[in-house]
Parts: structure tokens; C-alpha cells; sequence
């Protein structure tokens, strides 16, 4: 499906380039108009990334959160700086149908899976960001400035035994750029494993992206600047997309 997203500072809608605080763009509208509006041009699903809680888990902004999602009729996914049970037990508590864990389950993946178990595997999303050097993908951590060392197919390997479902994956070259989705990457990770549901993000700046992306067989994709900046329409994705 195709999952319109939205990133919050200070209660703020806002865009990142490739992760980096010194490179923000603020928009003047709020975030419940652009969920509205998402949600009257057929979004099923949302998807939001807190800021401040990526930097900080102290400086969540539940209440904001807590209030786009009472007023939102379609389920929303969280993530930023998901670092502790509590912070899982708090989004899903206000009403987040699925957390998305990024560091933390590569840091430890043995941790996160022990989530799973309590929470069920339905409820948490992997954010699996990688640099692809030398033709290994290599997952960054640390709001992208580390390089873990850790390929995703080893790591998704390793969460088998934890019933993993939910993977978002992003190419970090790709984000915020409009230049297009890595078509090849998730085409591979499709086919290595079929049992997953990969959500895709990044660099999708056109319809004819989308397309090119919807013949990768990804479950979903993740749309943020693009439609903050009128790209197209999540009307118009949708109408793209197989099986929406």
C-alpha cells in the first residue's frame, strides 16, 4: 500500500536531507491537516517519524502524537528513537498500530525480539538503513552516522526465530534526493525473503518512480517529501499501485 509520511519537530511537519538536523526544511501546514488530507485522497496507512524523540526518547512528543492519532481514522506507524520497552508499551499504549525500531535492532537484535514476543511481531517494523558499499549492504545506525558493520540479510536472518514481518528498508543514498528508489535492492531482498512484508523508502520523486518500484514486489512504500512538496497526489499513487 502506499503509506504517506510525515516527520515532526517541535510539533512542526519538517524534512531531513539524508538524516541530517543542519539540513531541515519546516512546512507551514500542521500535521493533522496533512494526515486529513492524506486520509480523504485514500491513504489506508500513515506513517510518522518524531524528531525529537530520535534525538532524545525523553523529549517524545507523545501528546502530539497521541492526539494526530485520536484524530486520524487509519492506523498510524511510529518511530524515532525507539530505544526501551517503555517507549513500545507508550506509543502502542496511545494508539500506534506498529513501532518502527531502528538502532536499537541492530545494537540488540536479541532485545527486539524479546519484544516481539511480548507485543507480537505484527506490532514492530525493523527501519533498516543501509549504505551499499562494495556491493555489501551495510546497515547505519546513530541517525545514520555509524556504520555498524552488519549486512540487513544477516540481520534478518537472525531475526527468523522472532517471527519478524514488517521490514522498512532505505537506501540512505536515495533519501530525500527524488531521483528515484533503488529498484534492484528491494527486487533481491523480495526474493531472498518472501515470507516478509519490505515497505521501501526513499528517492521517489515521480509517478513513474512508483511504478517502476510496484514491479519490485515490496508490500509498501513510504512517501514523505514528495508529496509535501506536490509531486503528486496519494490519489494519484494509489492509482499506481497494485492491490490498494
Amino acid at each position: 500500500m502506499i503509506i504517506p509520511a510525515i516527520d515532526l519537530i517541535n510539533g512542526k511537519v519538517v524534512r531531513l536531507f539524508q538524516g541530517d538536523y543542519g539540513q531541515k526544511t519546516e512546512y507551514t501546514y500542521s500535521p493533522q491537516e496533512r494526515y486529513d488530507l492524506y486520509v480523504s485522497e485514500g491513504a489506508k496507512q500513515l506513517h510518522l517519524v518524531d524528531l525529537d524523540g530520535a534525538k532524545n526518547p525523553a523529549c517524545r512528543q507523545l501528546d502530539v502524537i497521541a492526539g494526530l492519532i485520536r484524530n486520524t481514522p487509519v492506523p498510524v506507524q511510529i518511530g524515532g528513537g525507539i530505544r526501551s520497552e517503555k517507549d513500545v508499551a507508550d506509543l502502542l499504549g496511545i494508539g500506534a498500530n506498529r513501532v518502527v525500531i531502528g538502532s536499537t535492532a541492530v545494537k540488540d537484535p536479541d532485545l527486539v525480539g524479546s519484544w516481539m514476543n511480548r507485543y507480537g511481531a505484527e506490532h514492530i517494523v525493523l527501519a533498516l538503513d543501509v549504505n551499499i558499499v562494495d556491493g555489501r549492504r551495510l546497515i547505519a545506525v546513530a541517525g545514520w552516522q555509524q556504520d555498524s558493520g552488519v549486512t540487513i540479510e544477516s540481520l534478518i536472518e537472525h531475526y527468523a526465530k522472532y517471527n519478524l514481518k514488517h521490514v522498512l528498508c532505505t537506501d540512505i543514498s536515495r533519501d530525500g534526493t527524488l531521483q528515484g528508489s533503488n529498484v534492484e535492492l528491494y527486487r533481491d531482498l523480495v526474493r531472498m525473503f518472501p515470507q516478509l512484508e519490505f515497505q521501501a523508502s526513499g528517492g521517489i520523486g515521480s509517478l513513474d518512480d512508483l511504478k517502476s518500484l510496484a514491479a519490485s514486489g515490496v508490500q509498501s512504500i513510504i512517501i514523505g517529501r514528495s508529496l509535501l512538496e506536490g509531486k503528486f497526489t496519494v490519489k494519484e499513487a494509489v492509482a499506481c499501485w497494485p492491490n490498494e
